[in-house]
């Protein structure tokens, strides 16, 4: 009976904030991302996208990759505070010192690509660390493809360009 008496309303409310009110459309933010701050990394990647793939020893941008690099581009150049570590990666399909020479290329041509579209390169750096740092060790060539990636990371200012 002395339970009756309690209520949790007020409790509950001060717990959970509020959710955002959702429109149905397709621009609504995601849960748990309503309040990214514009110009902040996760705003970079949210918006931008921080990861662009290759084809199997190719270094050639595709359309695809430059359509998010173009997003990457005009985030960077409303928000020149940033400066940009571009690591590139590749798989397993060669020897080490050719996966090293191929990743290094694909960062290159990223940051070729983003200082043709205005970003300052003095903001850019590129790292090639070859078939180091996987994100899946696998055969399967659907698997593979995750390995064979540049990702461009946010630097306040710049780290040890061998790491």
């Amino acid at each position: 009976m002395v339970l009756a008496a309690c209520t949790t309303t007020n409790i509950a409310s001060m717990e959970e904030p509020a959710a955002a009110p959702m429109t149905g459309q397709t621009n609504d933010p995601a849960p748990g991302f309503e309040n990214i701050t514009a110009g902040s990394e996760e705003d970079f990647i949210l918006n931008a996208g921080r990861r662009i793939y290759f084809t199997q020893d190719s270094a050639t941008l595709d359309s695809v990759a430059m359509a998010t690099l173009d997003n990457q581009a005009t985030w960077l150049n409303k928000n020149p505070n940033w400066l940009v570590k571009l690591q590139g990666f590749a798989d397993d399909s060669g020897s080490a010192s050719k996966m090293v020479a191929l990743s290094q290329k694909r960062a290159d041509v990223v940051m070729a690509y983003l200082a043709s579209k205005g970003v300052d390169a003095r903001r850019m750096w590129a790292k090639g660390y070859g078939k180091d740092r996987e994100v899946r060790d696998c055969a399967e060539r659907s698997c593979k493809v995750q390995n064979r990636r540049v990702v461009s990371n946010l630097r306040t200012q710049r780290d040890d360009e061998g790491a």
